[in-house]
Order: structure tokens, then sequence, then C-alpha cells
């Protein structure tokens, strides 16, 4: 695919992190030991961490002119219209204005069966909001990642168990992905078996903010790369392990 890139659409935002000595008590002053400003978003957390892995990415969502802003819209099926998609290999959707994100992803399937099978574009989504409309984009990703938190609620207990639970409402031949913090990480290829990976914790846990979009980087750079589901699988739960030892993002490349 050359030098092709990764694009990741969704949220760009600012995110203050103060840190205190023990999580606070409600109702309770607490000092803080030190703030941070940071940029965060799932999208632009993968991209961040894409980039890190010297991956060619780029991000689509709407930029604030200023450190702060209200109300950034979304991005629509008219700004994606916009996109030139012969210059991607790979698009991958946080799940958000997921109306719109279904024809967006109609775009990329329509100009999928026109090319040659080499420059078809991977479509992945994240499903990590428990919202309704979310979750229409089950069947819509070549990759589907599936929150903890919404395999829960819908009564899931294991990331195994979210897997046969949710394979149902996949496009045939797609990958479901679902994390579970400490416990690691399972996926299910289109031939329908469970893998598993573990995690690693790194020595100290430090800072989880963005574990998760660390993990979906690091699947989506070793699969277009070429890695099996089991090596992508693995290489997600250690950068993200990696990432949880450290503030932000500094030390997560290898």
């Amino acid at each position: 695919m050359g030098d092709k890139k990764i694009l990741c659409i969704g949220l760009v935002c600012l995110d203050i992190i103060n840190v205190v000595d023990k999580y606070p008590e409600e109702d309770t002053d607490t000092r803080c030991l030190s703030q941070r400003w940071q940029r965060g978003g799932n999208a632009s957390n993968t991209c961040t961490v894409l980039s890190l892995l010297r991956a060619p990415c780029a991000f689509m969502g709407s930029l604030a002119p200023g450190p702060v802003a209200e109300n950034l819209p979304d991005v629509s099926v008219e700004d994606f219209s916009k996109v030139d998609l012969s210059q991607y290999k790979w698009i991958h959707w946080e799940g958000r204005n997921a109306d719109e994100q279904v024809k967006m992803i109609e775009r990329v399937r329509e100009y999928n069966s026109k090319q040659e099978e080499k420059n078809r574009i991977t479509i992945s989504v994240e499903i990590e909001k428990i919202r309704e409309p979310l979750y229409q984009l089950f069947p819509l990703g070549d990759l589907v990642f599936v929150s903890k938190d919404v395999a829960q609620h819908f009564g899931f207990t294991s990331a195994a168990a979210a897997l046969k639970g949710f394979c149902g409402r996949l496009r045939k031949g797609a990958t479901l992905i679902c994390a579970w913090a400490e416990k690691g990480a399972d996926a299910m290829g289109p031939d329908g078996v469970i893998i598993h990976s573990d995690a690693f914790p790194p020595e100290k846990l430090v800072d989880t903010l963005g574990a998760g979009d660390t993990f979906n980087a690091s699947m989506i750079y070793s699969l277009s790369n070429g890695g099996s589901l089991q090596d992508a699988l693995t290489f997600g739960c250690q950068i993200a392990g990696k990432k949880c030892g450290v503030h932000g993002y500094d030390g997560i490349s290898h």
C-alpha cells in the first residue's frame, strides 16, 4: 500500500488531569499535587499513538481556534465527502454521531467495490459508549472494537462471553475485539475462534487515561502491517500496558 495513511475520525478535546494523593471521598476538599492539560479524545489519542509507532496517519475532527471551545460539531457526511479516499488504506471511526457515520462508511464501501483488493480500505469502528444509536455500527466494520462497558451493559461478564454474544451482529468476515482491562483482551476472527492475550501491567500504575485508545491504535498498526490477529492482540496489550506506566504517551513508541 506504499505510503497510504490510516485516518482516524472522531473527537479531539481538552483533558484536564488533576493528580491527588488518593481518590477523593465525596463532599471533601482535596489538595492537588499537580495539574496538566493535554489533548484528548479517542480518535485523537489513537492518531497520536499511531504517529508514535511511526505509522503514516491523519486525524479528521473539529478543531477549536483556542485552547477551550464549546459545541464543536461532529464530522458530517458532507465533510467526509471532501476526503480523497485514494490516500488511505485504513479508516477508523470512533462511534459518535452514528447516523452520519453509517453514511460515511457506505461511501467507503461503494469506493471499495470499484477497487482491486489491494487498494481497498479497511474499515474499523469503536463502540465504546453505552448509547443505543452506536449499536448500528456493529455490522459495518471489518474490525469492530467493543468496550468492556458496553459488554457489561448487555450482561456479559467476560470478553469471551461478549464476543460470542455479539458475533451475530457482525458482517460476514469481520473481526471483533474486546479488551477487559487487567484481564487482557480477546478477539474473534472470521473463523469464529476466540483468541486471548494477557495484560502486561507496568511495574507501577501511573496513568490509565487513553489506554484503550492506545490498545486500538497498536492493534490497527500491527494488522495494517500484515501482523496476525494473535500478534496484533498481544502487541495491543503490551503497548497499552506500557502506556499505563507513563504520564501521557511519552516513551510508548518501540
